[in-house]
């Protein structure tokens, strides 16, 4: 079955992300990042993406989605380094699945049915230890967050296992 429809791809990569964008209470004003100059509401510390225009769709929304957690938990500059490297997390696995389900995409109407298992279980695979490797980057951010923030994020994964499966779509 191919998974070339890019929303399946993008739908498929953000579920490992593990996330869906909640609002959370605000920290306040001294914790935060110091202000640019002239700003006058605080703002959590970038995350440095890509240059948007060498981005793919899948990359962009892993962006939205990592800007979006990072203002919802009210990231301080304490908790910049394990920000950095959950973030990061989240970028590899995002294209390491964004390039199996491309190449899975490509080939699947000429794959064996033994291929087509083969390149599903590394498919699989690659879910699977992303899903490990983000679950330690986010152990470490965990332990870095402030009760208000360990709510916001409690409440962040609830509501997400809360929701109902992505269907799969089929051609």
């Amino acid at each position: 079955m191919p998974l070339s429809n890019p929303k399946l791809t993008i739908t498929l990569t953000l579920t490992l992300a593990l996330f869906a964008v909640l609002p959370v209470q605000a920290q306040s004003r001294d914790q935060l990042l110091p202000l640019p100059q002239g700003m006058t509401t605080p703002q959590p510390p970038p995350v440095a993406p890509p240059p948007v225009q060498a981005m793919s769709p899948v990359q962009v929304a892993v962006e939205q989605r990592i800007a979006g957690i990072q203002t919802q938990l009210g990231i301080t500059q304490a908790q910049a380094v394990p920000w950095y490297a959950f973030a990061q997390v989240m970028r590899e696995n995002a294209q390491s699945s964004d390039t199996l389900l491309r190449q899975r995409g490509a080939t699947a109407r000429t794959m064996t049915a033994s291929v087509n298992m083969q390149s599903y279980a590394q498919i699989a695979r690659a879910h699977a230890d992303g899903t490990e490797k983000l679950s330690a980057a986010f152990q470490a951010l965990y332990d870095t967050l402030s009760p208000q923030q360990r709510q916001a994020a409690d409440t962040l994964f609830q509501q997400q296992a809360a929701q109902p499966p992505v269907p799969n779509q089929r051609r």
